[in-house]
């Protein structure tokens, strides 16, 4: 079963058209949704949620139409929103326990959930402070907790680590991490940061403009290229020229030398240089594509990977 299709959807705000002929298919996992802002991200959550009709096209959650059955899809379904939507002078206990019974959960259960979602996300002790007084980190985790307390089969997170600090944004990837993984729930994340949504998801989708421009694995987005960058103990001049005079298409950048390998005999010519030369080899990795190539089309320069 598709996690989530959609045929031709399209959403216009007037002159404005925020989605365009969108046909896609989601398999369960954890899929990142890439874009810009203002690409059309939070438009296709809404529309999925029954929250926002379609102007054109059909669009299906876990079987269910957005069109006719967006409650049900909602009691299946968190969401956690990109804006703060929290009211400053109520605890996390008492918002997750609301958004709970919201859900349909009785009120021992949804007691008995928001306790146990708002210890998963990091919020156990202060959960009964009133969330005016909060971080953005610890609002951020209670939009989380809501998304989740319902025990849902798919949750929808649009940009969670808005707002973060790099240390803020490596928990909440972890947090994401372990609701696909430890949980088994299927998620959503939206982000215009590439490099978040490597870490965490299976696949990713990539709209720009509205329009669906790639839809693929992670691991086939940031393959590996057939460049190999070449780190040696001592000036590197000498090693440029001597693969420079083999013909292996080669080129410098600061301490770093990146070798072309397409040909597996570059591979011998580094090593018999390198000995020859009398260098340590401190490393020899292999790159991989960056993320930001889906938007350009083009090359940039490669990440490292160890190989």
């Amino acid at each position: 079963m598709a996690l989530i299709e959609t045929e031709g959807l399209t959403k216009r705000f007037g002159s404005v058209t925020a989605l365009e002929g969108l046909t896609l298919e989601v398999a369960p996992g954890v899929t990142g949704l890439v874009g810009a802002n203002g690409a059309g991200k939070s438009t296709l959550l809404k529309i999925l949620l029954g929250l926002l009709p379609a102007t054109q096209g059909t669009a299906s959650v876990l079987d269910l139409d957005v069109a006719t059955q967006g409650p049900a899809i909602r009691e299946r379904v968190g969401y956690m929103p990109e804006h703060d939507c929290l009211p400053p002078d109520v605890s996390a206990t008492e918002f997750v326990v609301h958004m709970a019974r919201m859900s349909g959960l009785p009120t021992t259960a949804a007691r008995e959930r928001t306790a146990d979602t708002l210890r998963h996300v990091g919020l156990d002790e202060e959960r009964y402070r009133p969330m005016g007084g909060y971080s953005t980190g610890m609002r951020q985790r209670v939009k989380l907790a809501q998304a989740l307390v319902h025990d849902p089969s798919l949750v929808l997170l649009d940009e969670p680590t808005n707002g973060l600090d790099p240390v803020g944004r490596d928990d909440m990837l972890r947090l994401i991490g372990r609701i696909g993984t430890e949980f088994g729930i299927s998620v959503i994340v939206t982000s215009h940061l590439l490099g978040e949504l490597e870490r965490v998801c299976d696949g990713i989708v990539v709209i720009d403009g509205g329009r669906l421009t790639r839809h693929s694995t992670t691991a086939s987005v940031t393959e590996q290229t057939a460049v190999v960058t070449v780190e040696v103990d001592g000036d590197q001049t000498e090693l440029l020229e001597r693969l420079r005079r083999a013909t292996v298409p080669v080129h410098s950048e600061g301490r770093l030398l990146h070798v072309d390998v397409s040909d597996p005999a570059a591979y011998d010519s580094v090593r018999d240089a390198v000995a020859a030369l009398g260098l340590g080899l401190v490393r020899m990795e292999r790159q991989r594509h960056r993320m930001t190539e889906m938007f350009t089309g083009t090359p940039t320069a490669p990440e490292d990977a160890h190989v």
